[in-house]
């Protein structure tokens, strides 16, 4: 059978406390990210920080690239088209900074002069105009915390019986690491945080697990043929070398997928799946220098074999 990485025998476990390092550093980002967003000084999406949206449809068909330009004039701007069977070419415009109806209101009606004016041959007509207040966005982050929170309880939960006690709190460090570390990536990078941004990080966490439960099946196979207390590192080597291959495959797959969501996805889609292929990358990075490497740790400290 094919294979792009042969076998190897890479002493990953060796190299964990330069890992721990440079994860430490990518987790402390993500918390300076997370208290950053959490207090409103990041930047907010329209959802999160508050705005006006304007839903309505054009009489002809538009392209959604004109509609964009024509309100480049405005600033903080988002136009998702959506399929209406009722209305066809319709659109939802949001535009950050009107918290109140009032102010909803007047940002529609500024919004529908500017397309009279660009689309004069293309009438387009307003469904309605409301606005998304800024109790409306902390509503939002707080729920947003609270997905991710459960989501990792979630895991511990299920690895701790899939495996062992250990192995659900190590999976869970690995998978708090990856949302951290993306969270404080897309920070730096200025992209806005938005339930897009939120929904990414929800994925990346199942993705993470996935190949932590590859790796740690694997190690519970090992682990029954090195009986020796002083060969648990070597059982923990072998077993990552083993699954490198498939960890491997199953990243450059999914890394092809996104990369041409990224190019032809369009706006909408560009922050979502940037976020994910940074959580593709991170995710199979913590699987073979996070999650197994704490099990070492924590066996060396406390010796105890996987069930």
């Amino acid at each position: 059978m094919f294979r792009i990485i042969p076998d190897t025998n890479i002493n990953f476990i060796g190299h964990r406390k330069i890992a721990f390092v440079v994860s430490l550093c990518l987790v402390a980002l993500g918390l300076f990210a997370f208290v950053m967003i959490s207090t409103g000084n990041a930047p907010l999406g329209i959802d999160f920080a508050g705005g006006a949206k304007l839903q309505g449809y054009f009489e002809k068909p538009l392209e959604i690239d004109q509609l964009r330009g024509a309100l480049a004039t405005l600033e903080e701007v988002n136009v998702t088209e959506i399929a209406d069977f009722e209305f066809p070419n319709a659109f939802i415009i949001k535009s950050r900074g009107a918290a109140t109806d009032s102010l909803a209101k007047v940002r529609g009606t500024q919004i529908e002069t500017i397309l009279s004016e660009q689309f004069p041959d293309n009438a387009f007509t307003s469904v309605g105009a409301q606005s998304i207040g800024p109790s409306v966005g902390e509503q939002l982050r707080k729920d947003a915390r609270w997905a991710v929170l459960i989501s990792l309880l979630g895991i511990i939960v299920y690895i701790w019986f899939r495996f062992d006690f250990r192995s659900g709190v190590a999976a869970t460090v690995a998978t708090f690491h990856d949302v951290l570390a993306v969270l404080g990536v897309c920070y730096v990078l200025g992209l806005d945080f938005d339930l897009l941004i939120v929904t990414a990080l929800l994925t990346l966490a199942g993705y993470s697990l996935t190949d932590t439960v590859v790796v740690y099946d694997r190690i519970r196979e090992n682990l029954n043929k090195f009986r020796g207390r002083g060969e648990f590192v070597s059982a923990v080597n072998t077993s990552i070398n083993e699954v490198l291959s498939r960890t491997f495959n199953t990243s450059l797959t999914v890394l092809l997928v996104v990369v041409t969501l990224f190019i032809f996805g369009g706006e909408v889609l560009r922050n979502f799946s940037l976020a994910i292929i940074l959580g593709v990358i991170v995710g199979t990075y913590s699987s073979i220098f996070v999650a197994s490497p704490i099990v070492v740790e924590w066996e060396a400290r406390r010796p105890k074999r996987f069930k």
